[in-house]
Parts: C-alpha cells; sequence; structure tokens
C-alpha cells in the first residue's frame, strides 16, 4: 500500500481559507484602515483576514510537507449531544434561568461523552451554573433571569 504524498484535506482547506482572506482584503479594500489608535471601519475585518491568511498559509503549507494520515470517522453522538446542548441552553435561558440553563446544559453535554461519571457532571454542572451567574449577573450586570421564578 502506498502513501499518498500530500495531505489533500489539510492543502485544500488552506487554500479555502487563503481564498476567504483574499476575498475580505478585497470587499474591503475601499474601507479606511487607520491605526491601531484611531481604527478604521476596515481595520477589523483586515486583521481577521490576516489571520485567516497565517492559518491559511500553514494549512496549506502542511499538507503540501507532510503525508496524508487519515482522518477519523465521523461520530454522531458527539455532535447530537453539543447540538442539543447548546438548543436546551437557548430554549431555557429566558424562561427557566440562566442558573437551570446552564446546568441542563452541562448535564446534556455530558452525555456526548462515554465517560461522563454521574457525580462529577453534577458537581461540574452546579460549579459552571454559580460561575455563570456570578460572572453575567453579578459582576458584569446583565439583566439575565437567575431562576424562573
Amino acid at each position: 500500500m502506498t502513501q499518498r504524498r500530500i495531505d489533500w484535506p489539510d492543502l485544500l482547506f488552506g487554500l479555502f481559507l487563503i481564498c476567504v482572506a483574499a476575498g475580505a482584503f478585497a470587499a474591503t479594500a475601499r474601507l479606511s484602515g487607520g491605526t491601531a489608535a484611531d481604527m478604521g471601519p476596515g481595520y477589523m475585518p483586515r486583521a481577521i483576514a490576516f489571520g485567516l491568511l497565517g492559518f491559511g498559509l500553514f494549512f496549506a503549507g502542511r499538507g503540501l510537507v507532510r503525508p496524508f494520515a487519515g482522518i477519523a470517522q465521523v461520530q454522531a453522538r458527539p455532535i447530537l449531544g453539543i447540538a442539543a446542548s447548546v438548543a436546551v441552553f437557548a430554549l431555557l435561558v429566558e424562561d427557566a434561568g440562566l442558573a437551570l440553563a446552564a446546568f441542563a446544559a452541562i448535564v446534556i453535554a455530558a452525555l456526548a461523552s462515554r465517560e461522563s461519571r454521574l457525580v462529577e457532571v453534577l458537581l461540574f454542572g452546579i460549579a459552571v451554573s454559580a460561575g455563570a451567574v456570578l460572572l453575567f449577573v453579578k459582576a458584569l450586570a446583565l439583566p439575565v433571569p437567575i431562576w424562573p421564578w
């Protein structure tokens, strides 16, 4: 069995990022960039485009240098678990409050892994919920309900 000399997924991903960066540069060509102290409307889009260009060059170069390593088979459980976790948080945060929504999101996200242990998940959920309430409601004073009542 011969090994492919080019890692096509990395090379194509790198070229895609380079094209996106080129498109961003073209779209912001008429906007003034300004300086870091006096940013114009084109400053941040160009800064992000430079980051994309850097990553694109990295991946394209890596795709040309290293041989193809293979891609692991996609597992549905982690994708569905995380998607369900985000959806539950979005649906619960206004009606059930931040504490319960964050706790429910952590518990549902734990279903994405077979290695999760119930006691650890519950303790971590309580800690993340408390941290979210302290950060967003108390420290940042965002108008988010903590509890449903």
